[in-house]
């Protein structure tokens, strides 16, 4: 397992289509660590699997130290504290986060591949990419010409005081 010594920009998928999706959303945004943006949320519909309703997504980029592994954890954790079950590949969910992207990090394990292997086929991952990391987009990709993904809310970055239980913005 690589572990840094210094700070490098990771990027984290975030997709919710079961529930109050803006508050799973929210919840998790403010329980991750080291979130220093936030992109716009969007509406998308939904990508193979089971006929279901749309998602919210967003990307979360993070100024860490967290190795891939470890981030992958806390994505993890932090599905679980949604809900989650995992029942069927690319099915519904209250919360699906990923691990896109980490700066100078390559992954291929069974379990674990960044950068995600899909990110740059996927409209609703490169859409709310475009917010917060538009160095990464591939080469003519405009997401102002994609008509069926709509934005429809900010998120705040989570605070100091999120991160030590506090309140956070308009709690």
């Amino acid at each position: 397992m690589t572990v840094a010594t210094t700070s490098r920009r990771a990027l984290l998928a975030l997709g919710s289509n079961l529930g109050d999706r803006r508050a799973h959303l929210e919840a998790a945004v403010r329980a991750l660590p080291d979130v220093v943006a936030v992109s716009g949320v969007y509406e998308t519909p939904p990508v193979g699997g089971p006929e279901q309703g749309p998602y919210l997504n967003c990307v979360v980029e993070l100024r860490t130290t967290l190795s891939a592994r470890q981030l992958l954890e806390v994505a993890r954790a932090r599905e679980r504290a949604a809900g989650r079950v995992r029942r069927e590949r690319w099915g519904p969910r209250t919360l699906d986060v990923d691990v896109l992207w980490i700066d100078g990090e390559t992954v291929d394990e069974p379990d674990l591949e960044v950068p995600h292997p899909r990110m740059f086929e996927r409209d609703f991952v490169l859409v709310p990419l475009a917010d917060v990391a538009a160095d990464l987009l591939p080469a003519g990709y405009d997401p102002a010409a994609v008509p069926d993904i709509v934005r429809v809310a900010d998120l705040a970055p989570a605070t100091p005081a999120d991160a030590e239980g506090g309140a956070g913005p308009g709690e």
